[in-house]
């Protein structure tokens, strides 16, 4: 094989590689795999990803950076198969939303900060996603976040609630161990009640929109 002959690949060897794996003479385990079967090893892909950034290390980033390059290829090389998109529209997608949502950049608009960054490209995704109400745009935080990380979103989201400001002046690090501390108790009093602390937080996380959904047909 030409390919085993090389001493360096890049993308395009990779989508190769993976078009053998998945061909009729490939991989028995490549071949079999579909997008739900490889769904968890994408999430822990992108976990061990994270870890090595917490790490800050360079070379285990770019190893495990590899590993999740590899899922979006295998996932497209999936679709592709069945006729739908491939790796190249994956590309094509992202690089039109770059432009899109980067309009202080390749249009006329203007920003100069980061928060403005921000606050352009969100209104230009609910622009994009043509969101049917509130509700809907809310609901859009993906559900398989961890239910902490979903939390998180939803209230970003919604616009008139408004956590309590802190009077004293704290270190930001102060902050940090206290929400950690408070966190920490919090799960010790899930597991003392035989709660799933990431199934209640679920659950709430659906209740919280519900009732906003109510208050505001």
């Amino acid at each position: 094989m030409e390919i085993l002959k090389k001493e360096s690949y890049d993308f395009g060897d990779l989508i190769e590689i993976m078009r053998i794996l998945r061909s009729e003479n490939g991989c028995p385990w490549d071949k079999e795999q579909t997008h739900k079967s490889i769904r968890n090893n994408f999430i822990e892909e992108v976990y061990e990803a994270i870890e090595a950034i917490d790490e800050d290390n360079p070379e285990l980033l770019k190893e495990e950076l590899g590993d999740v390059l590899l899922q979006v290829v295998f996932q497209a090389q999936i679709s592709a198969e069945a006729g739908g998109f491939d790796i190249n529209g994956v590309c094509d997608g992202i690089c039109k939303k770059l432009i899109t949502r980067h309009p202080h950049i390749f249009a006329g608009a203007i920003a100069d900060t980061a928060d403005q960054v921000l606050a352009n490209w969100e209104s230009i995704k609910i622009r994009d996603k043509n969101y049917a109400g509130a509700k809907e745009y809310i609901e859009s935080a993906a559900k398989s976040l961890p239910a902490l990380m979903r939390a998180e979103k939803i209230q970003k989201r919604l616009a008139k609630r408004k956590i309590a400001e802190i009077t004293e002046k704290t270190e930001q690090a102060d902050i940090k161990e206290a929400i950690g501390g408070i966190l920490y108790s919090i799960v010790a009093l899930a597991n003392a009640c035989e709660i799933n602390p990431e199934q209640a937080l679920y659950e709430y996380n659906k209740k919280i929109i519900e009732n906003f959904s109510k208050n505001t047909c």
